[in-house]
């Protein structure tokens, strides 16, 4: 889905959102210079695989935490874990790097990839995420985000991260 087809699917499902537009940001740093309405509440979001290639799984935390792959590992019982290339974020999700977001998880056809997300942001009720497109953020209510991702099929694991 492209940045106005996510638009166009939150309308038809008459979930509320707020756009913010701002220039293309590749990482956390680069979203740092823009001015965001929530800023505590944005989503960093990493789209990882295990050492056989098998798992696939894509684990969002707010921006300002760092994930520790080696305890995520041992905490969740995965495999060995690495960064996924950008030709498997193309293929499995249809995004790219600096666009990663649990709205890809939409674009999968497998239905496969593990969503595991920062318990913060259910305690909060709201996340900053890119609709597919990383020259805008969009804030959504987290609970609608996490009815969007398990309608569509996708396992969803909310953790402490």
């Amino acid at each position: 889905m492209t940045k106005e087809e996510i638009y166009n699917f939150l309308n038809n499902k008459n979930i509320s959102y707020e756009i913010t537009e701002h220039g293309a940001v590749y990482n956390m740093e680069d979203l740092s210079a823009v001015e965001l309405p929530y800023p505590d509440s944005d989503a960093k979001n990493l789209f990882v695989r295990d050492d056989k290639r098998l798992n696939y799984y894509l684990i969002t935390v707010k921006g300002s935490k760092r994930v520790d792959l080696k305890k995520f590992r041992k905490d969740n019982g995965t495999r060995v874990l690495s960064f996924a290339s950008a030709e498997d974020l193309m293929s499995i999700l249809a995004l790219t790097p600096g666009s990663v977001t649990p709205l890809g998880l939409l674009n999968e056809k497998e239905v496969s990839v593990k969503f595991y997300i920062d318990k913060d942001f259910v305690n909060e009720n709201l996340i900053g995420i890119h609709p597919n497109d990383n020259t805008a953020t969009i804030w959504l209510k987290t609970e609608d985000l996490l009815a969007i991702i398990k309608e569509h099929g996708n396992p969803v694991n909310v953790v402490e991260i």
